[in-house]
């Protein structure tokens, strides 16, 4: 099964290594500037478009102050893809700029981790410090799309389609996934927000953002091990490279 796999640069913003990553300080190095870009990815093939997330809305790009350089439903357009036609997105976590375009995949059947969806609709997600990457009303379309039936929550893997699986890592959200592509005899493995910036690979940096710093670093060792194989392709999610 040949898939063509598409990461798709919507937004940007300029910031700085120690709001990046988890007790900078400890490293010994001096602040310095980073950019963070903001994606959504997509896989697709004659027979099928899976959409992985779906990017943030266009208010929550100015009241936390992101550049959306485009829409998400507009970069789709621009790939010859309507949003409502879409048959299945994978959620990979429910920050607020994964979700924030979910409204307008009117048709699909919305994939998420069972564990993600039940961490971020109880009590716990009201936490100021889980709150602060979440919104509201995000969250209760999610709820809103479990009472239609459109939603289907998996457990620690999932066949998306074939040669698309869906693996939970956590680490960075209780039930965050990444998403492993094969076509062909190659592999692309799209690690979201399990891997922001290469660098947390390269230097065992953990990312500032996260619930449960052992399951990160275990998310980072399968990341390694993945790409060992020269034949496999890691997507981080918001290293501009």
């Amino acid at each position: 099964m040949d898939y063509e796999v598409l990461a798709v640069r919507y937004g940007t913003r300029r910031t700085t290594k120690s709001e990046v990553f988890l007790n900078y300080p400890v490293f010994g190095e001096p602040d310095a500037s980073i950019e963070m870009d903001y994606f959504f990815w997509v896989i697709r093939n004659d027979e099928r478009t899976v959409v992985i997330d779906t990017g943030f809305s266009e208010e929550a790009a100015t009241r936390r102050n992101r550049t959306m350089l485009e829409s998400p439903v507009s970069a789709l357009a621009r790939l010859g893809i309507a949003a409502d036609t879409v048959s299945q997105v994978v959620v990979t976590h429910a920050h607020y700029d994964h979700i924030g375009g979910l409204p307008e995949f009117s048709a699909a059947e919305v994939i998420m981790s069972r564990r993600e969806y039940e961490f971020w609709t109880g009590p716990m997600a009201r936490r100021p410090l889980f709150a602060a990457l979440t919104d509201e009303r995000e969250l209760d379309h999610l709820v809103s799309l479990q009472d239609s039936g459109r939603l289907r929550l998996t457990g620690s893997s999932h066949t998306v389609a074939p040669g698309v699986e869906i693996v939970e890592v956590g680490g960075h959200t209780p039930g965050q996934l990444i998403v492993k592509v094969t076509s062909g005899e190659s592999t692309t493995v799209l690690a979201a927000d399990a891997l922001h910036y290469y660098e947390e690979l390269d230097r065992d940096r953990p990312f500032a953002v996260v619930c449960d710093v052992p399951d990160m670093y275990r998310a980072f060792d399968l990341l390694r091990d993945l790409s060992s194989d020269s034949r496999t392709t890691l997507v981080a999610g918001h290293d501009p490279a």
